[in-house]
């Protein structure tokens, strides 16, 4: 596997995770132990991560410099913002977390452990390939 189709493969799961982030956090009532999050900082994870994405796939389609960089810039914030939401959870589960409900995921913080730590060795490695100008022309 050359390092451009492991630099999508990556992308794509980068998706995956924003997008079930999404799905895990919106609903925060119903999750195991869940962090009470307020919607404004799941919108603004949700949106930052779609921008992050959209301009990612276009510095991949297109690469230059200055859009690597603004992806990862925008990476970075999405990156900081989810670490953030998960140490919240983390920190006080007791103060910040609902019951024990319906959570069909996952019981506790194991996969948002998972997603979020793979994010923040992802979006390393993608910064890796912008700094090194790694990807095929």
């Amino acid at each position: 596997m050359n390092l451009d189709n492991a630099v999508w493969m990556l992308t794509g799961l980068a998706a995956v995770v924003v997008l079930l982030t999404r799905m895990r956090l919106s609903n925060e009532h119903a999750q195991s132990g869940h962090a009470l999050v307020p919607l404004a900082i799941v919108n603004a994870h949700t949106v930052v991560g779609v921008l992050a994405l959209g301009v990612w796939v276009y510095y991949l389609t297109s690469p230059e410099d200055l859009v690597g960089v603004v992806a990862l810039v925008v990476w970075w914030i999405e990156v900081a913002i989810g670490l953030l939401i998960l140490g919240r959870w983390m920190s006080r589960p007791g103060k910040h977390a609902a019951d024990t409900t319906g959570d069909s995921w996952a019981q506790g913080p194991a996969l948002s452990i998972l997603g979020h730590v793979g994010m923040l060795l992802g979006i390393s490695f993608f910064t890796w390939v912008v700094i090194a100008d790694r990807l095929s022309a």
